[in-house]
């Protein structure tokens, strides 16, 4: 995980639309970066709805919401389809953006050990700095926890 007080490493990712984003786009905003291990998996879209409801105060307060996994786009886009995610998903298939935020890990699962994405999320400020970094997050209870960050 990254520390507090670091820059956040730049991105270019491309989005459910295949649009392409880059961190520094969102220079003057706050961030609310999560990675998370697969679409539709009952606790990634615990978070991402948790997130999307809201969406609405996070944009009061001047932040937006950006999610990344190494998912594909078109399964990022039925993601937010089938869910009405209205923020930005990222597919980082390559894991640039994964491994330069320091979330791929050994995960251990059934006994077995495997390399996977962290549930683990970052709060940047306007200017590219980590205010604050949690990782092993709890799904349900991360969007809050992140809304009275802000």
């Amino acid at each position: 995980m990254l520390e507090v007080g670091s820059k956040a490493p730049d991105f270019k990712l491309p989005d459910q639309n295949g649009k392409i984003h880059t961190l520094s786009e969102f220079k003057g905003k706050r961030v609310i970066l999560y990675f998370y291990s697969k679409d539709n998996t009952s606790g990634c879209t615990k978070q991402a709805c948790g997130f999307a409801e809201r969406y609405p105060q996070i944009r009061e307060k001047g932040a937006v919401v950006i999610g990344i996994s190494k998912d594909s786009v078109e399964s990022h886009k039925k993601f937010e389809e089938k869910y009405g995610l209205p923020f930005t998903l990222l597919s980082d298939t390559e894991l640039m953006a994964i491994k330069a935020y320091d979330v791929w890990k050994e995960k251990k699962s059934s006994g077995k050990v495997t390399m996977g994405v962290v549930r683990t999320t970052y709060l940047i400020d306007e200017k590219g700095i980590i205010v604050k970094a949690m990782d092993k997050v709890k799904a349900a209870d991360n969007p809050q926890e992140m809304l009275e960050e802000l």
